[in-house]
């Protein structure tokens, strides 16, 4: 409609970058539809008949669109003359992709060999080579395979920050052990049959090619199946975990050994922090998430350990655990084995060209060092800045949200708006990173070869492990991210009061600091808000300001919590 006479022009938009964005935007809507009727539907519509599902992947978005394109960002930064890299730690980096990447096809010619060799220095596998089971001992598999090589099996522990005392760390213990993503894919044999049946081949496959028979292979991992079903019956299911409150248990050692005996929890701990020079007592104190599942867990134990075959099947489950882990680091046979629980899980066998795999591998492993490359390649320095401003407005407009909340009463927004204020936030990467120095006393430890892949990942396991350890008796830094640089996804840590947006999503569409306002409020925007609502939801709440876990929200108050969240449950 034009102006009225003597009325002002509307202001549009005319750069380069309105114009590609706000096309972008039209193209995307499909007008067939009545919004009314469905308006996902019209404001997506036609970008989801132009993006159809690539072959081999299970789904596809925006969010999968950028991480493709960091993915070729990092490609072309690995890729450059090793001269060019500013780091001994970015050149580690370097040397790590070259290895996976095989241009010598060394991971190839090896074929097993690397495994053979590792399974006969843990004691053997008798799926695959020597093994006696009157020498077998769990206390001492344990300890090689989790605390020399970083493997898992049984249980799970960590040092982590002490979610009632959040300046500290301490040990943390909890129910793990299932290869399968999770417990139901186990226990409900009908729904998974397919599944099932593909985990078992894999599980077989791998066994014959290690130099397994057939048929032997498969009734002994059979038995290695039946013992995982075995603890997926004992797991407790994710929706019984969201109260951190009632999960939380601090206990000395002592104590610890009294409930879960199969176990010499002391001399395995000490074993553990020998790595780093550490003493350990039965008085130090640890954390256990779940009670009932160690105590049932040592019900099973005892039963197995009371025979050979038994014995045997701990053995292959154990070893089993360490065999699956590195399965990628061998030859493209011993890969293709996991193509069909590949598919029955996702629904894809995958196919994604090599150089992506070893793309993530390295940011998975060495992210910051990559960070580093990524960020002087594609971070713009005020993009910082712009996102800062951006979280304090949504900050603002949060609060204001909250004086509307009939359910919340007085004191408890009170405190609620004090939470939100003490939020911290990081934007882009930690600074350290762009500091030769400190990046390289960072991975000074790691130990990484350009061609040895297999060893390189053997390496990483110990380093991980080591840098976990030394956290123990030392304070917590709170500026310590938990996400790599490039990554596209963001993250709030209850116990530090943190959000934090990586660099890897501070890009177009989500965000760009030369898009107007309004473009970056509705992607990003939400990113940031969704962020800063976890610290208010059913986990968040339980912890305060100072990011220390405690009742803080009045009981009335939280019982109409809840009250609202069946009612978004049952919509």
């Amino acid at each position: 409609k034009a102006p009225e006479s003597g009325a002002e022009s509307p202001k549009v938009c005319l750069s380069e970058t309105c114009v590609k964005t706000a096309a972008s935007l039209m193209s995307s809507i499909d007008k067939s539809v009545d919004p009314c009727d469905d308006f996902y539907e019209y404001a997506c519509g036609n970008w989801i008949k132009a993006n159809p599902i690539p072959d081999g992947k299970s789904m596809w978005g925006t969010f999968v669109q950028l991480e493709q394109r960091n993915q070729l960002v990092l490609k072309t930064v690995l890729e450059r003359p090793i001269t060019e890299l500013k780091a001994k730690a970015e050149k580690k980096a370097k040397l790590y992709y070259l290895s996976c990447m095989d241009a010598n096809e060394t991971i190839e010619a090896l074929g097993g060999k690397p495994m053979l060799e590792l399974l006969e220095t843990i004691g053997g596998w008798s799926v695959a080579g020597e093994f006696d089971v009157k020498r077998f001992n769990l206390q001492q598999k344990l300890q090689t395979l989790q605390n020399k090589y970083n493997m898992g099996g049984l249980f799970s522990w960590s040092v982590q920050e002490d979610d009632k005392n959040s300046s500290l760390h301490i040990i943390q213990v909890d129910q793990g052990g299932l290869t399968l993503p999770t417990r139901d894919k186990y226990l409900n044999k009908t729904a998974n049959e397919k599944l099932l049946n593909a985990y078992l081949d894999y599980m077989t496959d791998m066994g014959v090619l290690l130099g397994g028979e057939k048929n032997r292979t498969r009734r002994l991992m059979e038995d290695v199946l039946d013992f995982e079903t075995r603890l997926a019956e004992i797991t407790i299911p994710d929706e019984e975990r969201r109260d951190e409150e009632k999960m939380y248990h601090q206990m000395a050692i002592a104590e610890l050994q009294d409930r879960a005996p199969f176990l010499g929890w002391l001399e395995y701990f000490s074993d553990a922090f020998r790595l780093v020079k550490r003493k350990i007592t039965d008085k130090d104190k640890i954390v256990l998430y779940a009670p009932s599942y160690l105590s049932n867990l040592t019900l099973i134990i005892n039963e197995y350990s009371r025979t050979a075959k038994g014995n045997e099947t701990l053995n292959n489950y154990l070893v089993w655990q360490m065999v699956n882990s590195l399965r990628s680091c061998l030859s493209k046979n011993f890969r293709d084995t996991y193509k069909g629980v590949k598919k029955a899980l996702l629904g894809t066998e995958g196919g994604e060209e090599s150089w992506r795999y070893c793309v993530q591998d390295t940011n998975t492993l060495m992210g910051f060092a990559v960070g580093a490359m990524y960020v002087r390649e594609a971070f713009h320095n005020e993009s910082k800045a712009k996102a800062e401003a951006m979280i304090s407005d949504v900050r603002i407009a949060f609060k204001e949200n909250l004086k509307a909340l009939k359910w919340m009463d007085t004191e408890t927004r009170k405190l609620a708006e004090e939470k939100a204020d003490a939020i911290t936030d990081m934007i882009g990467f930690p600074d350290f990173i762009l500091d030769p120095k400190q990046l390289d006393e960072k991975y000074k430890d790691l130990d990484i070869r350009e061609d040895t892949y297999f060893q390189n990942n053997v390496n990483a396991n110990i380093y991980t492990l080591k840098q976990n350890l030394k956290q123990l008796g030392q304070p917590v830094n709170r500026t310590r991210w938990s996400m790599t640089p490039p990554t596209v996804n963001a993250y709030y840590t209850p116990n530090r009061n943190q959000i934090a947006f990586p660099a890897g999503i501070l890009q177009s569409p989500f965000y760009d600091v030369s898009h107007q306002a309004a473009l970056n409020f509705g992607a990003m925007g939400v990113v940031m808000g969704h962020e800063l609502t976890h610290a208010f939801d059913d986990q968040g709440r339980e912890y305060d300001k100072h990011g220390n876990m405690h009742q803080w929200w009045n009981n009335k108050t939280i019982e109409r919590f809840n009250e609202q969240t069946e009612c978004v449950i049952k919509q």
